[in-house]
């Protein structure tokens, strides 16, 4: 199925059912009374988390959906039946927003949890409830009040807990094959991912966490350049960011260090809580270089981008160096899993 992160769905809630006008009819009793039942509660809208959906492609063919509405009441003082609630399944990591105020409503992030987006109407009331010491026979009732409606925009932001971060081929998605069972395309001209990879990456007994790879960023992204732009919110949810570089580039005028930069600055123009998220330096392609020129241009760019955190230097192609580098971001991420477990203690 394709990948699809954005939809546009129309909610309508159930209308409540209309109150009766009823009198009541029995043998013996010459002055029943009124008896009209109040009408039915119309059905709710309610958003629901589900693991195995992976897309919002549904949601670009169904667009509009409806609750129950309902029933009128009737004699006898008998509400009517109250409409079906309705529960439309999304995928785990949906965020709803009103398209019309742009009002976040709900951030579905765990598997079953429920959003109620659309009240369902009530229902009106019947003759019965108008009946009063000087008005023993009304004929009067209301009809139910309409259910609301509105329009939604859904944003699917992928749940991982590592990000891959870089220009268009500079081996995301050759990382992420080789540590994991994803198969994103792999090919030797830019842009071959063109929507986000998920990739469980085992380190050990009971040790895993999920890799995020979207499509590269180029200069300009922010502003829509690209495809990195639609993509840059998968890279919210996740707690570490690996910055990949290729260090030797097809192209021998292209400067990683200049490169490396431009998706720092992309960054930091989306947002810059994203920009202050931990991010590691991972040097790639370290086999397409001889020894002693890897050193020093390693050493080249590290300096050149005053870079204080990790530095990892791999070939995603070979496997060399990615052992190493997916063990230190396990130990990492369960360092901050505690840090995040204490604060919640106290």
């Amino acid at each position: 199925m394709k990948f699809v992160d954005e939809a546009r769905v129309k909610i309508v809630a159930g209308h409540g059912g209309r109150g009766a006008v009823s009198f009541r009819r029995e043998k013996f009793v010459p002055h029943g009374g009124p008896d009209g039942g109040d009408g039915g509660l119309g059905g709710s809208v309610y958003l629901r988390a589900q693991l195995g959906i992976n897309t919002l492609a549904d949601y670009r063919i169904a667009r509009i959906f409806r609750a129950q509405n309902g029933q009128p009441g009737s004699g006898a003082d008998c509400t009517g039946r109250g409409g079906e609630d309705l529960y439309i399944p999304v995928p785990v990591g949906t965020v709803v927003l009103e398209e019309e105020t742009g009002e976040t409503l709900g951030d579905l992030t765990a598997d079953g949890q429920v959003l109620l987006v659309a009240h369902g109407g009530k229902g009106g009331w019947g003759n019965a409830r108008f009946k009063s010491s000087v008005n023993r026979t009304p004929r009067k009732s209301t009809p139910g009040l309409p259910g609301e409606a509105r329009t939604l925009q859904l944003e699917l932001k992928l749940l991982a807990d590592v990000g891959l971060l870089g220009l268009p081929n500079a081996g995301k998605s050759t990382l992420i094959r080789a540590v994991s069972a994803a198969r994103p395309k792999v090919a030797d001209y830019p842009f071959t991912t063109l929507h986000p990879q998920l990739g469980v990456v085992s380190v050990g007994p009971a040790q895993s966490f999920v890799m995020a790879d979207i499509p590269g960023l180029i200069e300009g992204a922010a502003e829509g350049s690209g495809l990195g732009l639609r993509f840059l919110k998968h890279l919210q949810r996740t707690r570490l960011l690996l910055h990949l570089v290729d260090i030797a580039p097809p192209d021998p005028d292209e400067d990683p260090v200049e490169g490396a930069r431009a998706i720092a600055k992309e960054l930091k123009k989306f947002s810059v809580e994203l920009a202050g998220r931990e991010r590691w330096l991972v040097l790639n392609k370290i086999d397409l270089l001889p020894a002693d020129e890897l050193e020093s241009r390693c050493k080249d760019i590290v300096r050149r981008l005053r870079f204080k955190g990790p530095v990892f230097r791999i070939s995603g192609a070979t496997g060399q160096g990615t052992r190493e580098l997916c063990q230190a971001v396990m130990n990492r991420l369960d360092a901050v899993r505690a840090e995040a477990a204490a604060v919640a203690e106290t």
